[in-house]
């Protein structure tokens, strides 16, 4: 028995996963070498999005330009509304 706690010091050593589990606490796994996460949470080889990732690139609809241009466009709209009205 000696000789195994004798020898798992280095094991319980190792530095942990950084993941949070789905019930909240810390992911108790040591880390894979070198990376900041188990081998179940992203740190296993070829883990993660691919370089370039097509499905992250960003469609522009949320950008400061095109939220004030959706503005001055109701805006513009507003206005005719009440001009057509103002005309009956």
């Amino acid at each position: 028995m000696s000789h195994h706690l004798r020898h798992t010091g280095p094991m319980l050593a190792s530095p942990r996963c950084g993941a949070k589990t789905r019930s909240g606490g810390a992911c108790r796994s040591p880390a894979v070498h070198g990376k900041k996460r188990c081998r179940m949470h992203g740190g296993a080889q070829g883990s993660g999005a691919p370089k370039a990732n097509q499905n992250a690139r960003k469609h522009g609809l949320f950008t400061r330009d095109a939220i004030t241009e959706r503005r001055q466009i109701q805006a513009l709209l507003g206005d005719a509304r009440k001009l057509l009205e103002e005309m009956k």
